[in-house]
C-alpha cells in the first residue's frame, strides 16, 4: 500500500513540475506577444504617416504617429517588466529558461528601433 502512495505523490509532484513548467513558457510567449503588439503600434506609426504624409500642416500626422512609436516603447519596457517579475516567480523543472538579460536586451533593442523609426519619420 506504501508503494501505491508513493507512486501517486511521485505523479502529483511530476504532473506540478509539469504545470511550473507550461507556465514558464507562457511567460516567454505572453513576452513574445507583448513584442509583437509593439511592433504593430511602430506599424501603424509609418502607416498613418504614409497616409497622412501630404496632410498640411506636416507636424500633425507626424505626432499622431509619434504617439503610436510612444505606445510601442511603453509596450516593450511593461512586457519586460512583467515577464521579469512573473520569472522571479516561477520554477522551471525541465525547461531552459529566458534569462531576465534577454528580456532587457530585446527590449532595448525593439526600443532603439522603434526610436529610429520615429526620427526617420520626423525627418521625411
Amino acid at each position: 500500500m506504501s508503494d501505491d502512495r508513493q507512486t501517486k505523490t511521485e505523479w502529483a509532484e511530476d504532473r506540478t513540475d509539469w504545470a511550473e513548467d507550461r507556465t514558464v513558457l507562457a511567460n516567454e510567449r505572453t513576452f513574445a506577444g507583448w513584442m509583437r503588439t509593439g511592433m504593430a503600434a511602430i506599424a501603424i506609426a509609418v502607416g498613418l504617416r504614409a497616409v497622412f504624409g501630404a496632410a498640411e500642416p506636416t507636424w500633425v500626422p507626424k505626432a499622431v504617429a509619434t504617439v503610436f512609436i510612444a505606445a510601442a516603447l511603453m509596450i516593450f519596457w511593461s512586457a519586460r517588466r512583467n515577464a521579469s517579475l512573473a520569472q522571479d516567480r516561477l520554477a522551471a523543472n525541465s525547461v531552459e529558461v529566458q534569462s531576465k538579460t534577454n528580456f532587457t536586451i530585446l527590449a532595448t533593442v525593439f526600443s532603439a528601433g522603434a526610436i529610429t523609426v520615429g526620427i526617420v519619420l520626423w525627418t521625411l
